[in-house]
């Protein structure tokens, strides 16, 4: 059994909704939720769009491979909704977006994946709700706490903590 962080993020639709749903999902094809953070309402980043997103981090206990956890992960997404369009250059809005940002403290470089998530210390909108749920969690590669890396980040994009949003339990 294996602890997998994951990131998801919606900026289209009815995001809490969205979002409970893919947890139930997770939950039951992927191992057991055992720790969702709050709510975060971040602007894109990378791209523009008019809809800010709604991020929250999963924390997952799973017997699932990465790769096998990444090809569940991509297809619920598709059944949230998420069209994936290979001509669109650089980031889009979506319905859900559920991205791998540790794996236990596995380093995983494929074609298909890289373990940690290679823009996680990039990202404040990742890195908040991380310190939330794992503060002291260890980066493999760069050897920092998420504390430490959120203190580092050079992204200064508005994140913020949504105080009552419609709680999610599992």
């Amino acid at each position: 059994m294996e602890t997998a962080y994951v990131l998801f993020g919606s900026n289209l639709g009815d995001k809490e909704a969205l979002f409970a749903q893919a947890c139930l999902l997770i939950n039951n094809r992927c191992g057991r939720v055992v720790k969702v953070s709050s709510a975060y309402e971040s602007e894109p980043w990378g791209f523009e769009a008019e809809e800010w997103f709604l991020n929250r981090v999963i924390v997952l206990e799973t017997e699932l491979s990465p790769e096998v956890l990444l090809d569940a992960l991509l297809q619920i997404e598709k059944e949230l909704g998420r069209v994936r369009n290979p001509e669109a250059k650089g980031y889009t809005s979506r319905t859900a977006d559920l991205d791998i940002l540790y794996y236990g403290n596995r380093i995983v470089l494929t074609d298909r994946l890289t373990i940690p998530h290679p823009r996680l210390h990039q990202r404040r909108f990742a890195l908040l709700p991380l310190c939330e749920v794992a503060p002291q969690l260890v980066h493999p590669a760069f050897n920092f706490t998420q504390t430490e890396l959120l203190r580092r980040c050079h992204d200064f994009s508005e994140v913020r903590k949504i105080e009552n949003p419609c709680n999610t339990t599992i």
